[in-house]
């Protein structure tokens, strides 16, 4: 049993540090050839790292000698219509609920004239920026879920289908699920500190944004680890994933520029994350302290 655990920290180790090491690679081209994060070759190289986690789960299993059994690719719908419907819906009523719980509490960001939309809506000759909104919200009701399917699972697949499943085997569920979370949040470092999701003015520059993305990940992490774990597959975690990423930016359309990104309103924030936060904190305690 020893010599068992022995081998899943040594594949951990492998997993964690072959991930980091090739990511932190690609996404350091950025800075070393002087190119501006969020233009241009840059969103290919975001892009390019969130493949990595793959690469780590499959470069592990060949120098451990692991095999490629248990991928966790298998969607499992049998019996579990009901889970996928809430899967598939769920995140994005919980991100409009988070839109209206933000500007709720910070009324005086809301920008009632979308001023962020009104040029994209004009240059469409037809909508106005109210409906454009409305188009975006349903865009990402409809397709969120699939429309980032492949990129998010480039990331799950070594996040939820190969760190989390290892992690149970030496945790409870609940400290597997927020190690997971901070473990990913960490591997962020270098592009929050580029500018990503936080910008780079806020107080405390890259160190409380480097914190903040560890916090979000850990919730959004117990949400997909959780669907993960239920499910068996990895699936429903790049279906959370893929809805976050496509409806995350709709609350800054709707806000006035200088805002507190630490705090919202994306769902990034701390105060734009609060619903999320809610239902990761009640699927944590559901978790318990069961081991795989």
């Amino acid at each position: 049993m020893e010599q068992d655990r022995t081998m899943v920290k040594k594949r951990l180790i492998w997993f964690v540090t072959l991930t980091f090491a090739i990511t932190w690679l690609i996404f350091g081209q950025i800075p070393l050839r002087g190119l501006t994060y969020g233009t241009g070759a840059t969103i290919y190289i975001v892009m390019a790292g969130m493949f990595v986690p793959t690469l780590g789960n499959l470069l592990t299993r060949l120098i451990t000698k692991e095999g490629f059994a248990n991928m966790m690719l298998g969607p499992n719908f049998k019996g579990h219509i009901k889970d996928y419907l809430l899967i598939f819906f769920g995140p994005t009523a919980l991100l409009l609920l988070s839109v209206a719980v933000y500007f709720l509490i910070m009324p005086g960001v809301l920008d009632l004239q979308l001023t962020a939309l009104q040029e994209p809506a004009a240059r469409t000759g037809v909508l106005s920026a109210q409906t454009l909104l409305l188009v975006m919200v349903l865009q990402v009701m409809i397709i969120g879920p699939i429309i980032n399917i492949i990129p998010t699972l480039g990331e799950e697949l070594g996040w939820r289908a190969y760190l989390l499943p290892k992690l149970r085997l030496l945790l409870s569920d609940r400290w597997a699920l927020v190690v997971t979370g901070i473990i990913w949040g960490l591997w962020h470092a270098p592009v929050i500190a580029m500018g990503h999701n936080y910008g780079t003015t806020y107080t405390g520059y890259p160190w409380l944004g480097i914190l903040m993305m560890v916090v979000f990940c850990v919730w959004l992490g117990i949400i997909e680890g959780y669907a993960a774990i239920k499910l068996n597959s990895v699936i429903p975690a790049a279906m959370i994933h893929s809805s976050i990423n496509a409806g995350a930016g709709l609350a800054v359309l709707m806000a006035k520029t200088g805002s507190n990104p630490l705090l919202g309103p994306a769902i990034t924030g701390l105060i734009g994350g609060l619903p999320f936060i809610v239902v990761a904190l009640i699927l944590l305690k559901k978790a318990g302290d069961n081991r795989a």
